[in-house]
C-alpha cells in the first residue's frame, strides 16, 4: 500500500525532553503512551521511521508528573503533527500493558537502568483530513512517511518484541471502532503467535 504525501513546513518547534525526565519506575519500566489513529475506514495509521524499514505506531515517553493522557496530545502532536481538535478520544486501555526489551536493546550504562516499556494505549478517530499530518514539530523527528492499512496489519509490521502488545492494544480497544465485532485475526498468522496472543487476552480478563 503507497504511503500518503505529507507537506514539511519551514517553521520548527523544538521541545526538549531529556531521559533524565523520563518516569522510569522501580522494577525498570519507562512509562510510555501509545496512539493507534482509525480512519473512518476502520484502517489504522502506521508510521514509518526516519532512516529505517521500520513500521510502528506513534508513541513516547511519559514525563515525571504528567498526566498519560496530556503525554498522548503532547506526542500525538510531536510525532505526527496533529492537535486535539484533529482527533476524537474513542478509549483507552484499563492499565499499563508492558512488554521487556532484548537484552542487545538495553542500554546497561543508563542510570535508572531501564528494561522495558509499560504503555497506555489510546484509540482515536481522525476528524481532519490527512493532510494535517506532519513530522517536523518534534525535536528529533521520528517519522517521514505514514500509511492506513488493515486493523490487524500493524502486529505484522512491528519489531518482534512489540507485537504481544500491539495485539493486546488492539484486541482491548478494537470495539470502539468495530462495536459490531473485530475483524477476523490473519489465518495465516503462526499458530505461536495465536496461542501467546490468547494466553494475554485470557489473563487479562477479570
Amino acid at each position: 500500500m503507497p504511503t500518503f504525501g505529507v507537506k514539511l513546513k519551514v517553521v520548527r518547534v523544538f521541545v526538549s525532553v531529556a531521559m533524565s525526565n523520563d518516569w522510569i519506575d522501580a522494577e525498570g519500566f519507562r512509562a510510555n503512551v501509545g496512539i493507534i489513529l482509525a480512519n473512518t475506514d476502520g484502517k489504522v495509521l502506521l508510521a514509518g521511521r526516519v532512516g529505517s524499514k521500520g513500521w510502528q505506531f506513534p508513541q513516547g515517553g511519559v514525563l515525571r508528573g504528567e498526566d498519560p493522557e496530556e503525554a498522548m496530545y503532547r506526542e500525538l502532536r510531536e510525532e505526527v503533527g496533529l492537535e486535539r481538535a484533529d482527533v476524537e478520544l474513542l478509549g483507552v486501555t484499563a492499565d499499563w500493558l508492558h512488554y521487556r526489551l532484548p537484552g542487545k536493546y538495553i542500554r546497561r550504562n543508563s542510570k535508572p537502568l531501564c528494561i522495558g516499556q509499560k504503555q497506555r494505549w489510546f484509540m482515536l478517530r481522525l476528524l481532519t483530513s490527512v493532510e494535517n499530518l506532519r513530522f517536523d514539530l518534534g525535536e528529533q523527528p521520528e517519522f517521514d512517511r505514514a500509511r492506513w492499512v488493515n486493523f490487524w496489519r500493524p502486529v505484522n509490521e512491528v519489531i518482534y518484541f512489540k507485537r504481544r502488545v500491539y495485539a493486546r492494544a488492539l484486541y482491548e480497544l478494537g470495539s470502539t471502532v468495530y462495536p459490531q465485532g473485530l475483524p477476523p485475526q490473519p489465518r495465516w498468522w503462526p499458530k505461536r503467535w495465536r496461542t501467546a496472543f490468547e494466553k494475554d487476552i485470557v489473563s487479562a480478563k477479570p
